[in-house]
């Protein structure tokens, strides 16, 4: 057949067009023929049309190329058809056959072609495949076959194939692994894995739940972050209007709250997205399937991740230091004065450990599309980065948070049981370690519930895997699992019990928010009475609560006005008023004031002694003085007046406290 390609151009196109239609028929039939995969790796029949009638029937895979089913095979010898049809050599078919489709024999004993048989084929057709385009592969170099000249299959290897019928004993007892199907392959440059195998990545939608499953789990996830959302964001804007209530131990709660705030905002934007931003899209041109988001390439998807991760571990590490700030006030009865003096190294703790993480994770490329929530995240297929950057940090914090807050806990009942106090201020600390304990329970029952579904989900992973691999290595046309023994596959509760958990553990905030005063609040922030000047407000209730109101404003202005700590206030209206009557009071300071001034230039032109000066005021001249004052600060000096001259026949009364831990504090330093 070399003479046809000395023909002359103008009588070569019916030829060509002869082989083209050729081709695309053999192709055709190639696809029709092609039987599925394998499950036990034994012999099965040739299903390639190239290789009918050949002197054998039954083939084994992977081959001798390393095609691990016939479709592959079938697809790799596409570009020796046009050759084949032509029959530009009688040994290229059965040589091309010993290769793609070899004669099945017994397990361990495989058959090669000789070399002759090669060379003779290759020589043949040289000037056919230059013509096509066609290259002789690396792998069928005719140096890498035995030495000797004999046909294909020989008649040793027909011998040993008496009874393939019989496939019991030709069973390949060995398992191949997971190889990746060529529709969830991916470009190198990627550096994808899954599996253990590169440039492989999960398919999309999710390769263990169903479509409809997906929809529910997503919405789902939509609303419970909607919720979460709701409550942190309410407890950050609370902070917001008076920035001043939450001290410390508490003010860790915000941060705490402002973090779960923002990792709700990112499982709602993922519900927003569904599967832009978690799955590269199909090419079904190149017969690429949808597959899971890997690595920094995608950069919506990175943002994503650092958020999400970055605020969930600095929420768990806020926690920490809540327990830690709520440790220090119990057992070394450290003030909030002193607390505040370390916020710049819990800040720095809280932002740094977290920062840290993240950043080892984006050097390591360790990103991974959650095809359930449309976010991204770390360690949902790689069980060894969920090990150390997800459940280690998490059950570090859990043991560290649950012993100092046992130990706090255990000094505030110390406090209780011990040492007398009395009942009204007894009960304001058992309702304050009430409030400590069930704000620890919601947030830790949610968070163990976490760490439990990530131990269970790592320790089932690989069970779940070889499943998957079992149930659609036919449909893929990749080697089935070797010998399973146990299967099952993921419940979708698990999930969606992972997800309620990462998200409720939020909002526990508003319950420590939750009181009267909070009400006040909001009712003033909307009515527009919000507090201009906190400390003259503070500084005016301190006046107004003097023994004697009329010496408070006879006291020369230079003299300072000392006041005890009353620390800070959890509930109530303790510590702050509501700003109606905080605003009556800046008015009567400042009517106070001018009173003051008044009194001070009169008193300075008629006493000269310091020693005798509030013995030369008479009476007549005080209720002068009280007549200039307004008739609401008259009643109020009347009652103070009265309640000195009754004291003086009772014993003193213990104290009442606003605030628990100033309570505790008190009680410890007498």
């Amino acid at each position: 057949m070399g003479h046809i390609v000395d023909l002359p151009l103008r009588r070569m196109w019916p030829l060509a067009a002869l082989l083209v239609l050729s081709q695309f028929t053999s192709s055709l039939g190639i696809h029709m023929d092609s039987v599925g995969s394998h499950s036990m790796f034994t012999c099965e029949s040739i299903g390639l049309r190239m290789c009918q009638d050949l002197p054998y029937n039954t083939t084994f895979m992977p081959n001798l190329l390393n095609h691990y089913d016939q479709q592959t095979a079938a697809l790799a010898m596409e570009p020796f058809h046009p050759m084949v049809n032509l029959q530009c050599s009688p040994d290229l078919r059965p040589f091309l056959c010993a290769l793609y489709a070899p004669v099945c024999m017994e397990y361990g004993r495989v058959s090669l072609p000789c070399r002759s048989l090669c060379t003779d084929a290759k020589r043949d057709c040289q000037k056919l495949m230059d013509m096509f385009g066609v290259t002789w592969p690396e792998e069928m170099e005719c140096s890498r076959f035995p030495d000797c000249d004999e046909s294909y299959p020989r008649d040793v290897d027909l011998l040993v194939n008496e009874d393939p019928t019989d496939q019991s004993s030709m069973s390949v007892q060995r398992d191949y692994g997971f190889l990746c199907p060529r529709e969830l392959k991916v470009e190198p440059e990627l550096g994808y894995t899954f599996l253990g195998v590169r440039d492989c990545s999960p398919p999309c939608p999710n390769m263990y739940f169903r479509r409809e499953e997906l929809t529910f789990a997503r919405y789902f996830i939509g609303v419970v972050s909607i919720v979460c959302l709701s409550a942190t964001l309410f407890t950050f804007l609370t902070f917001l209007i008076d920035v001043t209530r939450f001290r410390y131990p508490e003010r860790p709660i915000i941060f705490y709250a402002v973090c779960y705030m923002m990792v709700s905002l990112v499982f709602f934007l993922g519900f927003l997205l569904e599967d832009r931003v978690a799955c590269n899209a199909a090419n079904p041109s190149q017969y690429k399937r949808s597959t899971v988001t890997q690595g920094s390439h995608n950069k919506a998807c990175t943002l994503l991740f650092m958020v999400l991760y970055f605020f969930t571990m600095a929420g768990s590490v806020w926690w920490v230091i809540l327990t830690i700030t709520w440790f220090l006030a119990a057992v070394p009865k450290w003030g909030s004065e002193a607390i505040e003096k370390k916020a710049l190294l819990f800040h720095a703790s809280a932002w740094g450990i977290p920062g840290m993480l993240t950043i080892t994770l984006l050097a390591l490329n360790k990103i991974e599309g959650d095809n359930i929530s449309g976010v991204c995240f770390v360690g949902l297929y790689d069980v060894h980065t969920l090990r150390w950057f997800v459940l280690a940090p998490l059950c570090l914090d859990v043991l560290v948070g649950v012993s100092l807050l046992l130990a706090g806990i255990v000094a505030l009942n110390r406090v209780r049981m011990e040492i007398p106090l009395e009942k009204e201020n007894q009960d304001k600390l058992v309702k304050f370690m009430i409030r400590i304990g069930v704000f620890s329970v919601l947030y830790l029952v949610p968070l163990l519930a976490v760490v439990g579904c990530y131990l269970y989900e790592q320790t089932h992973r690989s069970v779940w895997e070889t499943t998957w691999v079992q149930e659609r290595c036919r449909d893929y046309h990749i080697p089935c699992p070797f010998q399973v023994e146990q299967t099952s596959r993921p419940d979708l509760v698990l999930f969606l019990m992972k997800y309620l958990m990462l998200l409720v553990v939020g909002i526990p905030s508003v319950f420590w928010v939750g009181s009267k005063k909070t009400c006040f609040e909001w009712a003033g922030f909307f009515h527009g009475r919000r507090r201009k000047d906190s400390g003259a407000v503070n500084e005016s209730r301190q006046v107004l609560q003097e023994p004697d109101f009329a010496q408070s404003l006879l006291r020369d202005p230079n003299t300072p006005i000392i006041r005890k700590s009353r620390g800070t206030s959890t509930q109530g209206t303790s510590t702050h008023a509501s700003s109606t009557h905080l605003a009556m009071l800046d008015d009567v300071r400042s009517k106070a004031s001018s009173v003051h001034s008044k009194m001070s230039s009169y008193h300075g032109s008629l006493h000269r002694s310091r020693d005798a000066r509030l013995c030369s005021v008479s009476r007549p001249q005080q209720d002068e003085q009280l007549s200039w004052q307004p008739a609401s600060l008259q009643r109020r000096q009347v009652r103070s007046t009265a309640a000195q001259h009754s004291a003086s026949n009772f014993m003193p009364r213990a104290p009442k406290y606003d605030d628990p831990l100033m309570l505790m504090h008190t009680v410890y330093s007498s």
